[in-house]
């Protein structure tokens, strides 16, 4: 079975086309998911409903325009604001949803919650799809690691990890994911950049799967939407 997975750091449906105005536009960031067909689709940066009016239910949105059932996982409420954090939407039924919050280390600093959402999805069998965030500071990402690692260990089915990791491809806080997991980079024809969109300097964004995958085709398109552009990668299960 061949299925297409994509994971898309979409900046609360902010047009980046226009850099200077926080423009929120679904057609732009759905048109986006659309154009590549994607069976699993990892968010992140993304927003529910809440008290400010710019802070609307956009998974359902989302899930509306591409035609895909949806989860939405809450790492925390902006304050006059709404909640944020990570969504999922896919083609296949989703039979179990998680939100698991990632630790906020005491640094003396602000730190920003992070989570990872963890759902089953029906692909023929149960599969497990993680989306998650990593924060931009050393301890932040070292928890994040901590936390993915111990996710993926308490999971028997096979397993896709998918997301804003904020690192690059040689951080070492991502050794102890690729022990147990392959990284659908590893098949690119060529280096490949995420962020920023308009001009990509660095890679960022990652596609993981378990050993139970064959990783058939990956690729990182030239799609200025949000500010990431999306990654791409097709799987044999």
């Amino acid at each position: 079975m061949r299925i297409k997975v994509m994971s898309f750091n979409i900046q609360h449906c902010r047009n980046y086309n226009f850099p200077l105005e926080d423009r929120i536009d679904f057609d732009v960031t759905a048109n986006a998911i659309r154009r590549f067909d994607p069976d699993i689709v990892g968010l992140q940066e993304v927003r529910g409903k809440g008290e400010n009016p710019n802070y609307t239910d956009q998974t359902p949105e989302l899930a509306a325009r591409t035609e895909m059932l949806y989860a939405f996982a809450p790492a925390f409420t902006v304050p006059h604001g709404g909640p944020y954090g990570n969504a999922l939407l896919s083609k296949y039924p989703i039979l179990d949803v998680k939100t698991i919050l990632i630790p906020v280390p005491d640094t003396g600093y602000y730190c920003e919650p992070r989570c990872i959402l963890r759902a089953v999805l029906d692909i023929g069998g149960p599969v497990t799809v993680f989306v998650t965030h990593f924060g931009l500071k050393p301890p932040e990402s070292e928890n994040a690691s901590a936390s993915v690692v111990e996710s993926l260990a308490g999971t028997s089915t096979p397993k896709i990890l998918m997301g804003d990791f904020n690192l690059t491809p040689e951080s070492p806080v991502l050794d102890p994911i690729r022990i147990t997991m392959a990284d659908t980079a590893d098949v690119f024809d060529s280096p490949k950049l995420s962020f920023p969109s308009d001009a990509p300097t660095q890679k960022i964004d990652y596609i993981f799967v378990s050993e139970d995958f064959n990783i058939v085709y990956a690729d990182i398109p030239d799609i200025v939407a949000s500010d990431h552009r999306p990654y791409l990668a097709e799987l044999e299960l």
